[in-house]
C-alpha cells in the first residue's frame, strides 16, 4: 500500500499561507457568519426600547457581504499586525498578548477597542 509523501514540518503551513495571500476569496463561509450576524442585531434591538419582540429584522445579501468583507479585512490586518509583534519578539507563533498589543498600538479604530 502506497502512501502519500510527508512534508516537513511547516512546508504545507507556508504553503497554505501563500494560497491564502494570493486569493481574493471570502475566507470565513457566509451562512455562518450571516447567522452570527443576525444574532448579534437581534441581541442588539432587544435592548432597545422600542423594539417589539417577534418582529426580525430583515437583511440585503450585499449588506451581509459588505460586513463581511470588512470583518475579514479587520481581522486579517489585525493578524498581520499580531505576526509582526511576535517577530519583534523573536518569536514565530502568535500569542494572545501579540494580539493585546497590536489592538493596543491601534488604538480606537472606528469604535472597535
Amino acid at each position: 500500500m502506497a502512501r502519500g509523501r510527508r512534508f516537513r514540518p511547516g512546508t504545507v503551513a507556508l504553503r497554505e499561507i501563500r494560497k491564502y495571500q494570493k486569493s481574493t476569496d471570502l475566507l470565513l463561509r457566509k451562512l455562518p457568519f450571516s447567522r452570527l450576524v443576525r444574532e448579534i442585531a437581534s441581541e442588539m434591538t432587544t435592548d432597545m426600547n422600542n423594539y417589539q419582540p417577534g418582529a426580525d429584522l430583515r437583511w440585503q445579501s450585499t449588506a451581509l457581504m459588505a460586513l463581511q468583507e470588512a470583518t475579514e479585512a479587520y481581522l486579517v490586518h489585525l493578524f498581520e499586525d499580531a505576526n509582526l509583534c511576535a517577530i519583534h519578539a523573536k518569536r514565530v507563533t502568535i500569542m494572545q498578548r501579540d494580539m493585546q498589543l497590536a489592538r493596543r498600538i491601534r488604538g480606537n479604530w472606528a469604535g472597535i477597542n
